[in-house]
């Protein structure tokens, strides 16, 4: 059956696309929902006078987006409320809603849970990359930091250097010695 999407649908298209879906998903989820319209010979002439006012609000969208991933895009946020075990296993893990949480809390800037993707639960502490789907192609990276702070964080990386340099040094000392 093809339909006038009204809004985005995730995989299948943007406002004002006329797509191919089956029957009983358009009857019973899209048009209930005010997702879309049935493609008949008047919406689609409707949908030809309101292209301009689409491609107006989908130019706002993406620099909205953009303008976000500017703000958010590398920026590292902590997940403070957390309860982490001994060797750093977390009681529980980690959800989108704490990310967009704490991405609001701390960078000032309200995302959705539902552009949070998870690719596997967040079950032990450190530095996780969390990508957040804005608009369509347009997604941002953030450094979730579980169960520790940037401060810990970096100290623990400049401890594993030093160990990283001193083994480099024994090495080197002893092909010299040989």
């Amino acid at each position: 059956m093809k339909i006038i999407l009204l809004t985005e649908l995730r995989g299948k298209g943007g406002e004002g696309d006329v797509i191919d879906v089956a029957q009983g998903y358009a009857e019973n989820y899209l048009f209930p929902n005010r997702m879309a319209l049935p493609a008949t010979k008047g919406n689609l002439k409707q949908l030809e006078e309101r292209r301009h006012n689409i491609a107006k609000r989908e130019e706002k969208r993406i620099a909205d987006a953009e303008a976000i991933r500017d703000q958010i895009d590398g920026k590292s946020v902590e997940i403070r409320d957390v309860r982490v075990g001994d060797e750093g296993q977390l009681f529980g893990s980690v959800t989108a809603t704490m990310v967009a949480d704490a991405i609001k809390e701390q960078l000032g800037v309200e995302v959705d849970r539902r552009r949070v993707m998870l690719n596997r639960a967040i079950k032990v502490s450190g530095q996780h990359p969390v990508v957040i789907s804005l608009y369509r192609t347009i997604s941002a990276t953030v450094n979730a930091l579980v169960g520790v702070t940037a401060e810990e964080l970096a100290a623990e990386e400049a401890e594993e250097a030093e160990e990283v340099v001193e083994e480099v040094v024994e090495e080197a000392v002893e092909a010299v010695e040989e």
